[in-house]
C-alpha cells in the first residue's frame, strides 16, 4: 500500500458550495489605487468631504476607497481624476515618468483669447498646469477667481496689479506670489505694454487644456 499523500490546508468554500472567485486584476491593483487617492486629494488641499461632494460620492464611500475596502468603478477614477487634475492612466501608474519632461520653446505654440496670450510651458495630463502668459493693460480689472487649488505666479517684465483678498498688491520684475485659489483674487497689467508672467496652478475641476486667468470661457463661472 503505498503512502497517502499529505492534505494541505483546505480551500475555503462559499455557503453555496462554490469555489471561492479568483480575484480579478482590478481587485489586486487596488492596493496601489487606494493610497494614491487619498495622495492625490490631499496634494490637492481637499478635505475627504469637499472631495466626496465634488465627485458626487458620501465621504463613508470615498474614505471606503481610500483604505481599499471599496473598489472604484471606472466612471469614479474618472469624476476623481478630473477633481485631482490627472488622469486615469496615471492615477494607476501606468505613465513613464519622464513622459514629456522637457517642453521645448519651439513648441510652445502661443494661444490668444481675449487679449491674453498663453503659451504652454509644461506637459500636459499633470496634477499641475503651467504657462507663460502676457497680460494685457488693464485685463481682469472687474473679474475675480475663487476656486479650489493653488496659484504660483512670477513676474518676468512689465508691472502686475494683484488683489488678493481685500489687499492689493504691485508686483515688479523678479516678484512672485503664492496663493490658495480659494482667496478671492485677481490680477491686472499696470502698463500699457502689459506684463509678462510665468504661471502654475493645480488643475483640479479644470480640464487640462483649460486656461484659468483670461476671461470665463463657455460654461465657466467666475
Amino acid at each position: 500500500m503505498s503512502q497517502a499523500e499529505p492534505l494541505g490546508p483546505a480551500e475555503p468554500s462559499r455557503a453555496d458550495g462554490q469555489p471561492p472567485a479568483e480575484p480579478s486584476p482590478a481587485d489586486e491593483a487596488l492596493p496601489a489605487v487606494a493610497p494614491q487617492l487619498r495622495e492625490l486629494r490631499r496634494r490637492a488641499s481637499l478635505t475627504l468631504e469637499a472631495a466626496a461632494r465634488t465627485a458626487g460620492l458620501s465621504p463613508a464611500h470615498l474614505s471606503r476607497l481610500e483604505t481599499g475596502q471599496r473598489q472604484p468603478s471606472l466612471p469614479m477614477l474618472l469624476a476623481l481624476a478630473r477633481i485631482y487634475g490627472t488622469t486615469v492612466s496615471e492615477l494607476l501608474g501606468e505613465t513613464a515618468a519622464d513622459r514629456d519632461s522637457i517642453v521645448r520653446a519651439a513648441a510652445m505654440e502661443p494661444t490668444r483669447a481675449g487679449g491674453w496670450t498663453y503659451w504652454q510651458a509644461g506637459a500636459p495630463g499633470r496634477g499641475m498646469q503651467a504657462l507663460r502668459v502676457h497680460v494685457p493693460y488693464g485685463a481682469q480689472g472687474d473679474i475675480v477667481r475663487v476656486h479650489p487649488g493653488e496659484e504660483w505666479l512670477y513676474v518676468l517684465t512689465g508691472r502686475l496689479r494683484l488683489r488678493l483678498g481685500d489687499t492689493a498688491h504691485l508686483l515688479g520684475p523678479g516678484d512672485s506670489a503664492h496663493f490658495d485659489s480659494l482667496t478671492p483674487h485677481r490680477i491686472a497689467a499696470a502698463d500699457r505694454d502689459g506684463a509678462d508672467l510665468l504661471f502654475v496652478h493645480t488643475l483640479l475641476q479644470s480640464p487640462a487644456t483649460a486656461l484659468c486667468l483670461g476671461g470665463p470661457t463657455q460654461g465657466e463661472s467666475t
